[in-house]
């Protein structure tokens, strides 16, 4: 069988740092690239999010997302391997309970790009998906409790797997009549939008529940007009689009920058829905920034911003019923 569009695309991402800089016009910066962070968290980012970052530009918003660097081999107090307590809310296979309602399917360990910041950085993929055994203990989970209205496909990126397999996924779980609502929390969408191909807009139209796409951008350059048209057909499909960013140092840490985020996104129809605090994962301390100037930048966004453009400035503690707001 032939790779779809969106597969090709993914194949020909980006692995090497050395070629990323050499992209951009980087090339003294290449050297400086550590072997260590490489090996620890490989690269992988779509040629497409490539060609959204400035030339030139070794602080470009979008090349520090990606670019591993010697800062995330640093041991720093309170950063460990899992910091938002997944392996705490485990209750069956690829299955995290954490809040009332609401169950949480680790779908798949893969994804189109590696974000440096990420929160499952360290996660045991391997040990911990809910495909495995075709999906039958962690269906048999969300069945067993009839108080879960609600299921989170995560990962990794749901929309990593093939459209057939998300399909089998939603099959079984249209057999759980307490299922009332399906969140897909995706990156794919903003990084690789050809994954938003024909066969994925019909399985989300055939869908038995209102959905709800989460995606995630962290700065207006983010943006172009293909991920605007594959925003436009995920609404046309049915689906509410949402937005979910992580503050982070060097990256969006600026009144400016998370107000130029809020509007792009809601020009390519896209609400603001979470700002989150850095989840401290080991590897992730240089991109943190304190709470206090947090709360001053999100106070000024809501001073310059009608409501409705404001995400909600928030951090996950693990063991907290919800989301704590700052």
């Amino acid at each position: 069988m032939q790779p779809r569009g969106w597969q090709q695309a993914w194949r020909a991402s980006v692995r090497d740092p050395r070629e990323l800089l050499r992209l951009l016009g980087l090339d003294a910066e290449a050297a400086a690239v550590p072997e260590a962070a490489i090996s620890a968290f490989a690269l992988r980012v779509p040629r497409g999010f490539v060609a959204r970052m400035r030339p030139g530009d070794p602080h470009d918003p979008l090349l520090r997302q990606v670019l591993p660097l010697a800062d995330e081999l640093r041991t720093v107090p309170g950063f460990g391997l899992d910091a938002v307590g997944d392996g705490a809310a485990k209750v069956a296979r690829g299955v995290i309970h954490k809040y009332a309602g609401r169950a949480l399917l680790v779908a798949t360990g893969s994804c189109a790009i590696n974000c440096r910041y990420c929160f499952r950085r360290h996660f045991p993929y391997a040990e911990e998906t809910a495909a495995a055994g075709g999906w039958a203990a962690a269906v048999a989970a969300i069945a067993a409790d009839p108080g879960i209205t609600e299921v989170i496909l995560s990962g990794g990126d749901p929309l990593s797997l093939a459209t057939g397999k998300l399909a089998e996924l939603t099959g079984l779980l249209r057999e759980v009549p307490h299922v009332r609502r399906l969140r897909i929390h995706s990156r794919l969408p903003v990084v690789l939008p050809e994954r938003v191909d024909d066969e994925l807009l019909a399985w989300l139209r055939d869908l038995p529940w209102p959905v709800a796409v989460v995606v995630h951008a962290n700065h207006a350059h983010e943006f172009d007009a293909p991920v605007d048209a594959a925003m436009a057909a995920l609404r046309d499909a049915g689906a509410s689009v949402l937005n979910q960013a992580v503050l982070l140092a060097g990256v969006n840490d600026s009144v400016d920058a998370l107000a130029d985020l809020c509007e792009r996104g809601f020009e390519a129809g896209v609400l603001p829905y979470y700002l989150h605090q850095l989840d401290r994962v080991a590897g992730t301390a240089h991109f943190e920034v304190g709470d206090d100037r947090a709360r001053a930048m999100h106070a000024a966004l809501v001073a310059r911003l009608p409501g409705y453009l404001v995400p909600r400035l928030v951090r996950e503690i693990a063991g907290d019923a919800s989301k704590r707001p700052l």
